[in-house]
């Protein structure tokens, strides 16, 4: 007799035959005859949410990326059908039919074209080892399908054709390709027939996705344990997909404008000697700079919420005196507690069981950088709110204005990370590092979160975090990892970030110029070119490969880099109009060329371009001696930000760019506000904004909002949207401004500058105004003078003398 009991183990289950189908208002459960349970939620008539329990009855309804306190909007037109061979649920968006022999779904838009169609669909396979399902989803591939997002992976763009894998990794020295990372999110949009839906498969486990990889007809998403519970997002455009994920995971709150500056960081600046060194660096050299960062060194033999008595021995003063001169002092924090009976952290970790433990009771250890630590369950309520409070020091004695979490995948020297045996509270639901690994990075976030918004009351918090899950975007920036200072990892940031902004964390940068090894001065100024567009601008580096601040390369590099950092404080006002916009519609802040024209296909496969915001298109120089590069411009018109030459888009042009440019254009009819120049955000009172106008045959609205960039006001209502429209003809270009909201900004007045429309005369709501020219980029432009409070301003062309 044969023993098959092993290959039998390893069989793939399927579901059954459906038997009954309930309906609870917009919830739907389909039982089958070997009591496998599909729920159909129908979340909003864009979202549909797929949950299946292979054995009767769910498992809690809990997830650490969708709110449970989120209300269910009202459906306007809902319909259930039953049919012969499959039932049909009907939204005002969307069709879905459920196969009553074996589940399998089919989703269609109103118009009857198939969006997604199940291929085995769900099965799952025991792991007799865990006693989990492995829990799997296969579709078909259709026609002409292009596949995007997934948080940071570092690969094309378009990601068909790959297979990924998230399991949070401290990958030091990260390459093109390299896989999994730091980051955990399962989302990904899928464009096909020039319409674009979503998957948001919210399970925490180890899980994997293939792009048509294995198969090339068949997609397929699964994971090592838990639930195969995912979320169909319509859109049927590209950025209606992230907006709708995003609002399902929650946007964040604003950040103070100071952390949308230049930020400055090192592994490490130590003593306090170096580190004021470094400040006055910056004012002394004119650069503007509103953060510098303290890494590991700044604690006391690396204990967490400790100073080093040696190298700093004078904290609140250093911090203090450093923030009369504008900057914010930024200090890292790791989840691992150095064991030492001494130590007043570990004692209260120790004495509240507040630190994870393995299966069998002993807490687990591992080596970081203070050697043998414990580590915080930060899966436990008790344990975030204690976490949160220790903050109170750094933030509120010590003047601090900022946290740093890293090594938070969770890593472990030599081990990589915690054995699978570690047991977690999560939040009631207890779990294993197996499924509880992915999640315990934005865990860490959310508590540090929670501790530097309680203690920097009245003004914003700012945190930074490595590693993430979906949601994370609530709790923290972020950046890219460990990355080299190489011309690939100048392209991997540029994709990096966008990918990251488009799976719904768009509060993201890299670390300029490379942590690892040291770029030239060409490669860090290109590295600035680019980071002065990404939302989150800092340079860092180890201390081990050389000095890296923008004046390490020599004066020439400095200049450029200085010019740069300056461009990015004169756009703050339209990169904090950007965030605003994330932060109240979910769109991302940085825009790949896809997500700005899906019906050109020639931008499928394109990965350089991308928009910051509405109206601003970017393309780095990546490569060692070029002066520019071809690049793709999306249909419409726009003019060169460096020289107001307009272009047609539709088609590759080349974009002249030596070392003191990156590609930069700027959509035609757009308004672009800038800020004047500024050391640092607040060195001065803001008394005019400047309007950069550009010209357009036919009409663009703009939007700017303003509400002060610090503190809470603006959930008051403390905030102004000024909504400014272009309008072109021939003879004529006329704008017009709507203002919405009481908040009185700190200018009065509005210098508007024209782009590609040669001014003669102009009046202001009737008022004739008078026109004068103003030097912008070398260019002789016209002007004019307004009050901030206009209505509409007329401008036309020089009138002909006539013949005499």
């Amino acid at each position: 007799m044969i023993n098959d009991l092993a290959a039998r183990g390893k069989q793939e289950f399927f579901p059954g035959q459906v038997l009954s189908c309930s309906q609870q208002g917009s919830d739907f459960l389909f039982t089958c005859d070997n009591g496998v349970q599909l729920s159909v939620q129908v979340i909003t008539d864009k979202i549909l949410r797929f949950r299946y329990a292979t054995e009767v009855g769910f498992a809690a309804d809990f997830s650490y990326a969708v709110p449970a306190d989120q209300p269910r909007a009202a459906l306007e037109f809902l319909e259930f059908r039953e049919k012969p061979d499959h039932y049909r649920i009907t939204t005002e968006r969307l069709i879905c039919t459920i196969s009553k022999l074996n589940t399998a779904a089919r989703i269609l838009d109103r118009s009857g074209t198939l969006l997604s169609a199940d291929e085995k669909g769900f099965h799952w396979e025991y792991d007799y080892e865990t006693g989990n399902d492995i829990v799997k989803m296969s579709k078909q591939v259709q026609s002409g399908v292009h596949y995007y997002g997934l948080g940071d992976k570092p690969d094309n763009m378009n990601l068909r054709g790959k297979r990924f894998t998230n399991w949070g990794t401290d990958t030091y020295g990260y390459t093109k390709g390299s896989d999994p990372l730091y980051k955990n999110i399962p989302f990904y949009l899928e464009l096909q027939q020039k319409i674009a839906h979503g998957i948001f498969f919210d399970n925490t486990f180890k899980a994997s996705f293939d792009f048509a990889a294995e198969r090339a007809d068949v997609t397929s998403f699964w994971a090592m344990g838990g639930e195969m519970n995912y979320y169909f997002i319509y859109g049927p455009t590209l950025t209606e997909v992230t907006q709708e994920y995003t609002r399902l995971t929650c946007p964040p709150e604003l950040p103070p404008l100071w952390a949308l500056g230049y930020h400055q960081c090192k592994w490490s600046y130590f003593p306090e000697s170096n580190f004021r060194s470094i400040a006055k660096g910056f004012r002394e050299r004119k650069i503007p700079c509103d953060a510098l960062y303290l890494d590991i060194d700044y604690m006391d033999g690396y204990r967490c919420f400790t100073w080093s008595p040696t190298h700093f021995p004078e904290p609140k003063k250093m911090v203090r005196e450093l923030a009369e001169d504008g900057f914010k002092t930024i200090v890292i924090i790791d989840p691992g507690i150095k064991i030492d009976p001494n130590y007043s952290v570990y004692k209260e970790g120790l004495e509240n069981d507040y630190f994870c433990r393995r299966a069998d009771g002993p807490l687990m250890k591992g080596s970081v950088w203070p050697g043998l630590c414990n580590f915080p369950d930060y899966t436990r309520p008790d344990v975030r709110e204690w976490w949160a409070g220790l903050f109170k020091g750094l933030i509120q004695e010590d003047g601090v204005r900022g946290v740093w979490n890293d090594m938070n995948e969770p890593a472990v020297f030599e081990k990589g990370t915690f054995p699978d045996d570690v047991r977690f509270h999560y939040d009631g639901h207890s779990a294993s590092h197996k499924k509880a690994h992915n999640i315990y990075g934005m865990q860490m976030a959310r508590a540090t979160a929670a501790g530097v918004k309680q203690f920097s009351y009245p003004n914003r918090p700012f945190t930074i975090t490595r590693s993430t899950y979906a949601g994370g975007q609530r709790y923290s920036s972020a950046w890219t990892g460990d990355n080299i200072a190489s011309w690939e990892h100048l392209w991997l940031a540029n994709i990096q970030c966008q990918r990251l902004s488009i799976s719904g964390f768009s509060f993201v940068g890299s670390d300029v110029g490379g942590f690892i090894d040291t770029p030239d001065g060409e490669l860090y100024v290109r590295w600035v070119a680019l980071a002065a567009f990404h939302p989150f601008f800092r340079t860092h580096s180890s201390g081990d490969h050389g000095d890296q601040e923008p004046w390490s390369f020599g004066e020439q590099y400095l200049d450029l880099a200085r010019g740069f950092i300056e461009l990015r404080y004169r756009l703050l006002p339209y990169m904090y109009t950007t965030f605003w916009q994330y932060v109240q519609d979910g769109t991302p802040v940085l825009r790949p060329l896809t997500f700005l024209d899906q019906n050109d296909t020639e931008t499928y496969l394109r990965m350089a371009e991308f928009s910051l915001g509405d109206h601003l298109l970017v393309c780095p120089i990546t490569q060692a001696g070029a002066d520019g590069r071809w690049m793709y411009l999306p249909r419409g018109d726009w003019f060169y930000y460096w020289t107001d030459e307009a272009k047609t888009g539709g088609a590759e042009v080349w974009a002249s760019a030596p070392l003191d440019r990156i590609p930069l254009f700027v959509k035609a009819g757009a308004v672009i506000p800038m800020y004047p120049l500024m050391q640092y955000v607040g060195e001065k009172k803001v008394e005019e904004l400047t309007l950069h106008v550009y010209y357009k045959q036919g009409s663009e609205t703009s939007v700017v909002y303003e509400d002060g960039g610090e503190g809470y006001g603006y959930q008051q209502g403390q905030s102004t949207t000024r909504r400014f429209t272009v309008t072109g003809t021939a003879a004529s270009l006329t704008l017009t401004q709507t203002i919405e909201g009481d908040y009185q900004p700190s200018f009065t007045t509005y210098r508007v500058v024209f782009h590609g429309f040669g001014v003669g005369q102009a009046t202001a709501d009737g008022q004739e105004t008078a026109v004068a020219e103003t030097s912008e980029q070398g260019l002789v432009l016209p002007q004019v003078l307004v009050a901030s409070n206009f209505t509409q301003i007329v401008a036309t062309p020089l009138k002909e003398e006539k013949a005499s």
